[in-house]
């Protein structure tokens, strides 16, 4: 009797038995083969960097256009750096180049909380064909106290890589909120300072590339794991941190840099709404990272501050735009969206009025349409106008004190 040779099913119950040379298979194995052969291939060319295509910089600029609104000079530098770290990793040594070595160039982005440090790295990973991973500095504290380990970091990169360690190793970490991890003064600490200098040390082997042991599923819940050892010498690190206050470190700088008769003229030229274009490694040393850290930063670049345009340009041109979010939502509903014009000014006046930056946005956006996004999915309505009186009328309604605290 013909039966399948996998999983010994009869043919009377299958769907369908396919006879080979010297035996058979049923229609529910081939479906399994399937899946698992489609498993297998993900896994292989996920991260398979031969299969990487090199895109230049102009290519992946214009891809964070796509995303991001302004920030040209952010955008320019990050393009660089993940094009250099491209290039790094499908470099061939040969006799004639091998006495020179290309660094690795981790990158530093300062700016204002709200201004798209985190939002530029998100985009980055959708094009990116290597592990990629988001980290927060406010959660690891120095080993032994409570919090993550620094070796937490390459723990998650790992996850990602699916536990392939030589793919993790070639990968992209994004350490968000850099700056509290800043010591409390410019001094060396004396004391115990558990989440600050003592945390900046321990990164100092992970950005300068060394063999790290890492805990495959956390250090500290399963003390008795085997160990993975992790090169990190081919990891791009990306820091970002809003560095709150730091505008005042680069005015003493600059006031004080200079003296005589060529320092008058050089302060007219100092655009004094945006200093942080003017940030520069001092700066950071005394906001309170330490020097170490600040040289395995070699490239630092910094968001400028969202103005008016930006902010009314964030709400509707992206192609994942707020306003565009929203109608899609609304769609999946078979209800029809539309925004008046005065009303997508009104949200970005309130957004600049509660000092929110692009972040703000949505909030605001939520407080207005909120009710809408209740109700109507339970009525007969197929269109929906937002103007500037209903806008105004739910934002005045709802609690502002609440919206001011998300800044």
């Amino acid at each position: 009797m013909d039966r399948c040779s996998f999983c010994g099913r009869e043919k009377k119950d299958t769907n369908l038995l396919i006879a080979g040379i010297s035996g058979h298979i049923c229609d529910r194995c081939i479906d399994q083969a399937y899946t698992i052969v489609q498993e297998e291939i993900g896994k292989k060319g996920e991260f398979d960097l031969n299969q990487l295509k090199l895109l230049k910089p102009a290519e992946i600029k214009a891809f964070l256009d796509l995303y991001v609104i302004g920030q040209d000079e952010a955008k320019k530098y990050l393009s660089v750096a993940v094009y250099n770290h491209y290039k790094r990793l499908m470099q061939t040594t040969s006799k004639d180049d091998a006495e020179v070595e290309i660094e690795k160039s981790n990158i530093i982005l300062v700016g204002e909380t709200g201004t798209g440090k985190t939002l530029l790295a998100r985009t980055i990973a959708k094009m990116l064909h290597v592990p990629f991973t988001i980290v927060d500095a406010t959660v690891l504290t120095e080993a032994g106290y409570v919090g993550e380990d620094i070796e937490s970091i390459l723990t998650r990169l790992l996850q990602v890589a699916d536990y392939n360690v030589e793919a993790a190793e070639k990968g992209i970490v994004f350490i968000d909120e850099i700056d509290k991890i800043a010591r409390k003064g410019d001094n060396p600490s004396i004391t115990r300072d558990v989440s600050g200098e003592g945390v900046q040390q321990g990164l100092l082997k992970l950005l300068e590339g060394s063999v790290v042991n890492v805990p495959p599923q956390g250090g500290r819940k399963h003390p008795d794991q085997k160990m993975i050892p992790v090169n990190t010498k081919n990891i791009l690190f990306i820091c970002g941190g809003a560095f709150d206050g730091i505008t005042r470190k680069i005015g003493q700088r600059l006031n004080t840099q200079v003296v005589g008769y060529t320092a008058s003229k050089s302060k007219e030229q100092i655009d004094r709404d945006n200093l942080l274009q003017y940030i520069a490694p001092q700066d950071l040393k005394a906001f309170g990272l330490i020097p170490e850290i600040i040289g395995r930063l070699p490239i630092l670049t910094y968001l400028s501050p969202l103005d008016r345009t930006a902010l009314r340009r964030i709400l509707t041109e992206p192609r994942n735009a707020i306003i565009k979010q929203y109608e899609k939502l609304f769609n999946m509903d078979g209800i029809s969206l539309s925004w008046d014009e005065k009303a997508l000014d009104y949200i970005v006046d309130k957004a600049i009025e509660f000092k929110l930056g692009a972040r703000g946005l949505r909030s605001i956006c939520e407080v207005i349409i909120i009710d809408a996004m209740f109700e109507l999915p339970s009525k007969n309505e197929k269109t929906v106008s937002v103007g500037l009186g209903y806008a105004k009328e739910k934002l005045e309604k709802a609690n502002l004190q609440r919206l001011k605290m998300t800044g």
